[in-house]
């Protein structure tokens, strides 16, 4: 009996069958399939994250931006001092001019709500320190011989060194707005200067916060704008003045006042955002390149212009009476606050001349200047009436606060 010759060729090669694959273990017990969308990394809580950080960035900067107008109001109450506030939002036009974003206008947000959360933070920490002051100054009036008066002026003085030292080790720490709310900073200190550098470091945070302010460039940059501002408008200004005299060629010389100043004020905003954009004190006095960045964007310039105009109008009410100098910050708000989209409006209005290589059609050219009539006969109407309701009289036709310092007086 012949076998089968298990390596021959023509013989099939049996295969075992395939095992089952539904349960390959079927002792092993089944457990639920997680889905990674119900984790925090899912889209839903990814979405609540961002909002929730949208939103306090959104509280912060808003924040920023009261701080940084009250910031420009004080700045601007302080005489010298007061060029800064000019210098910055002349800075601001020019960076949206540049940019052509309106957010570039707004520099310093952030920096200005860390000081501002500072500031406030110092404030409310200071609050029970004074009103416990006035309570031990009313002892002292009602019993100066009683103990009372004592131990109260005791408990203040230690309440003024604990809190001094507080604020000191928040400051140190960074300056946050939680770095003061919480006691436990003096450890952390401790630790950094243990750890050594802890000098250098916050000697070099502190070059570097100050060198990012830009003081002397904003300050500088005001000057330049303030006299650029001057020079055109003490001419126009002189034969409004010139004009009160008792002479027969008072009301010519008062008319030709008025009408300088017309075509004064409906380029100076322009020129002193060409100053600002070129980092140039003479490109304010370049007529042609004012003139032809109308005609390049008409109805924009002409927006900006009527914006500066008329924004301008509301603040004469606020120089009737004379302020003493220790609330002058309270008016300068409002001056901050209708000045500064003005110069965010030049600052768009320039960007549209920027894009543009030609003209605009003469009928654009012509219809952008029809706003412009009326709104600059009202504001030469309000020129001249202040000479008889402000406060400086005569005087007051030089404070032209659209194109000068934000502030309702010069002290001329």
């Amino acid at each position: 009996m012949n076998l089968p010759n298990p390596d021959s060729s023509h013989e099939q090669k049996v295969v075992p069958p395939p095992l089952p694959i539904d349960h390959p273990y079927p002792n092993t017990p089944s457990y639920p399939v997680i889905d990674i969308k119900d984790n925090w990394g899912s889209p839903r809580q990814s979405l609540l994250k961002r909002l929730l950080v949208g939103t306090f960035l959104m509280i912060e900067w808003l924040f920023g931006m009261v701080s940084m107008v009250c910031a420009l109001a004080i700045l601007a109450a302080i005489p010298i001092i007061q060029f800064l506030s000019l210098g910055y939002m002349l800075e601001a036009s020019a960076r949206v001019a540049k940019s052509g974003r309106i957010r570039d206008g707004f520099i310093g947000i952030r920096t200005a709500s860390h000081l501002g959360g500072a500031v406030f933070a110092v404030w409310f920490l200071l609050l029970p320190i004074r009103y416990l002051s006035n309570v031990a100054y009313s002892a002292q009036i009602i019993n100066p011989d009683g103990t009372s008066a004592a131990k109260l002026r005791f408990w203040v003085l230690l309440m003024t060194i604990l809190a001094g030292l507080h604020i000191v080790f928040a400051l140190a720490r960074g300056g946050r707005l939680r770095h003061f709310f919480w006691p436990l900073n003096f450890i952390t200190i401790y630790r950094q200067v243990k750890a050594g550098g802890s000098y250098s470091k916050a000697r070099d945070a502190t070059w570097d916060f100050i060198n990012e302010l830009r003081l002397p460039y904003y300050f500088w940059l005001g000057i330049r704008g303030f006299l650029a501002a001057f020079f055109w408008l003490v001419l126009p200004a002189t034969l409004l003045a010139l004009g009160q005299m008792r002479n027969p060629f008072s009301p010519v010389v008062g008319f030709s006042g008025a009408l300088l100043l017309a075509v004064v004020a409906l380029h100076l905003p322009l020129l002193q955002a060409q100053m600002a954009i070129k980092n140039r004190f003479g490109a304010a006095f370049d007529w042609r390149e004012a003139r032809r960045a109308f005609n390049l964007a008409p109805w924009a310039c002409s927006f900006a212009l009527v914006i500066t105009l008329i924004f301008a109008l509301p603040l004469y009410l606020l120089k009737i009476e004379v302020i003493p100098q220790e609330a002058l910050w309270l008016p300068t708000l409002l001056f901050i606050i209708f000045i500064f989209p003005s110069r965010i409006a030049t600052g768009w209005a320039l960007y549209r001349t920027r894009i543009r290589e030609s003209p605009r059609h003469w009928f654009f050219r012509w219809t952008g200047r029809v706003p412009l009539l009326p709104t600059t006969v009202v504001y030469l109407l309000f020129v001249f009436f202040s000479q008889y309701t402000n406060w400086n009289g005569i005087a007051s036709l030089y404070e032209q606060h659209a194109f000068l310092l934000p502030v309702p007086f010069l002290g001329l």
